[in-house]
């Protein structure tokens, strides 16, 4: 498949996750799954923003996502996770400090 763009892709970058943030993103995920309280996740890497979206189904909107802003590594911290309402829980330069939000989820969710 051949995608297309107007512009060529170093004028128009998209900010995307790193290998090693998908790994430790995709550890929790994992876990999550296990646990029985995830089900499906989306990606999205757009011009400012990468996403990634968890979904208890399929179906439904996002219960969390896992936004990366590099404009914000300097003010606010570049990683943030963001409930379903819109609230963010956690933000900060460090993911796997980020993420610990959704960890303590897991385990109450355990015992």
């Amino acid at each position: 498949m051949t995608i297309h763009s107007p512009e060529p892709f170093s004028q128009n970058p998209q900010i995307a996750f790193h290998r090693t943030e998908l790994g430790v993103i995709l550890g929790l995920y994992g876990r999550m799954v296990a646990a029985g309280e995830w089900r499906d996740y989306g990606i999205s890497c757009l011009r400012e923003v990468a996403v990634f979206s968890i979904f208890r189904r399929a179906a439904e909107h996002p219960i969390y996502r896992i936004e990366k802003r590099p404009k914000l590594r300097s003010r606010q911290g570049q990683y943030a996770v963001i409930g379903m309402d819109g609230r963010i829980l956690k933000r900060g330069n460090d993911l796997k400090q980020v993420l610990r939000v959704l960890e303590r989820k897991l385990i109450r969710s355990v015992e």
